[in-house]
């Protein structure tokens, strides 16, 4: 007796299976599935990327804001609890806040001393300077002490570093010399302007940039003499500190890509239309980012700081 026999019929009969068409149609329906899987998870992919990088530029540009604040809330600072006569600012002395516009700083040059014209999208430098504790409570930018007695220093100012990402730096001197560390990435834009009290009622009644208040200082004293300039600058006269910054991300999560319309107005709409010209980087668009970062997603911080301590060396 034959196998197909045992089972009722030849060999293969009832076997059934896919036409070319069913085939080809399964084969569609299964590509548009993981097509539509692939789109889903690249979707959750952008969106977890653009929320992380919007979380670290929130962390960047709090965490520099930060640190400038509490520098400058520093400025002029006095050991007054000690047993002994303190140091204190003497009108020859340099000025305890002081900034130039537009200009950035060699690590390793004394303080302010051979500014570079190069910055980067035309950041601000500025210097701090305060005095020492006996307890060492006074830090710098850096988080180093200063020794009670001993003028120290914290000098921010914006440079790119070896790869040409933007970085603020802390400038300050250190037990061999004067050197910089980074402390934030990707701040493409440093702006100060300063408030000035010149009635003595102890508010800002002129709200200025670093240019301006040099040329007030030019046409009063001869840039020569250091120490009558010293005595007399406007410098001495900041009560308040507005301080601005522009912070860029790691990715391109930007959807307004190289959109040449979008601006960035550090000081906000009218103080760039009226001061825009004079006062560099103030505003600035699309077009003034390197083509390869302008889908970066960006943000602008800002804060104002009033000083805790009279900047002539008054002891309020």
């Amino acid at each position: 007796m034959s196998v197909g026999s045992m089972y009722g019929g030849p060999i293969g009969a009832g076997q059934q299976g896919l036409t070319l068409v069913e085939l080809m149609i399964s084969l569609a329906l299964s590509l548009l599935i993981v097509l539509a899987a692939t789109a889903t998870f690249l979707s959750s992919k952008n969106a977890y990327t653009a929320n992380d990088d919007a979380a670290r530029i929130d962390d960047t540009g709090r965490f520099a804001l930060e640190v400038i604040a509490r520098a400058v809330r520093q400025a002029a600072y006095v050991d007054w609890g000690g047993n002994e006569a303190p140091a204190v600012v003497q009108p020859s002395m340099s000025p305890s806040m002081e900034g130039m516009d537009a200009r950035r700083l060699n690590s390793s040059t004394v303080g302010m001393t051979s500014p570079q014209t190069q910055s980067v999208n035309g950041s601000d430098l500025l210097s701090i300077q305060f005095f020492g504790a006996g307890d060492e409570t006074m830090l710098n930018c850096a988080g180093f002490p200063v020794p009670g007695g001993q003028r120290g220093s914290s000098i921010f100012y914006v440079a790119r570093d070896e790869s040409g990402e933007p970085q603020l730096y802390c400038k300050y001197a250190g037990d061999t010399g004067w050197t910089s560390a980074a402390i934030a990435r990707g701040i493409e834009s440093f702006q100060v302007l300063y408030g000035l009290d010149t009635d003595d009622d102890g508010m800002p009644n002129r709200v200025l940039n670093a240019s301006a208040i040099n040329a007030l200082d030019d046409a009063i004293v001869d840039t020569g003499d250091s120490a009558a300039r010293n005595a007399k600058t406007h410098w001495k006269k900041v009560v308040t500190v507005n301080v601005s910054l522009l912070v860029r991300g790691e990715a391109d999560t930007d959807a307004r890509g190289n959109d040449a319309s979008v601006t960035y107005d550090l000081f906000g709409n009218d103080y760039s239309d009226g001061h825009g010209v004079d006062d560099q980087g103030v505003r600035l668009r699309k077009e003034d980012f390197p083509v390869s970062a302008r889908s970066r997603y960006r943000k602008v911080y800002s804060t104002t700081i009033q000083l805790r301590n009279a900047t002539d060396g008054a002891n309020r």
